[in-house]
């Protein structure tokens, strides 16, 4: 995958040597690539994530806490996004959130994770 630079340059995003993105959960990815794929069809600048992101970090402190993971405080960056831009209602995404919580809690370990309509 090639990034652009100003993804590249994103505050605090964990690289590995050849500077990709590093991820320690599929989840992580995942919001990663929606949070690039909606910025690419124009719903936010990078600036406007690069200064949301920067600013939910910031109630971490530098964002590597034992309160929340680099990619929680992205998560929580996008939703902020989201809902600001009137994309999402926050009430939407925090049913996603929960019903998401609930189906990893239920489903077997190995087993794909499925959200039931």
């Amino acid at each position: 995958m090639t990034l652009p630079d100003s993804v590249l340059a994103t505050p605090k995003l964990p690289l590995d040597q050849d500077g990709g993105p590093v991820f320690s959960e599929p989840w992580e990815a995942r919001v990663f690539a929606m949070t690039v794929k909606t910025h690419e069809t124009g719903m936010f600048s990078w600036n406007e994530w690069a200064e949301t992101l920067g600013a939910e970090l910031a109630k971490d402190g530098d964002g590597s806490g034992t309160s929340l993971g680099y990619y929680d405080h992205w998560l929580n960056a996008f939703e902020t996004l989201l809902s600001r831009k009137g994309i999402a209602a926050a009430g939407q995404l925090q049913g996603l959130r929960d019903a998401w919580d609930q189906a990893a809690r239920t489903t077997p370990h190995g087993e794909p994770i499925e959200l039931k309509r």
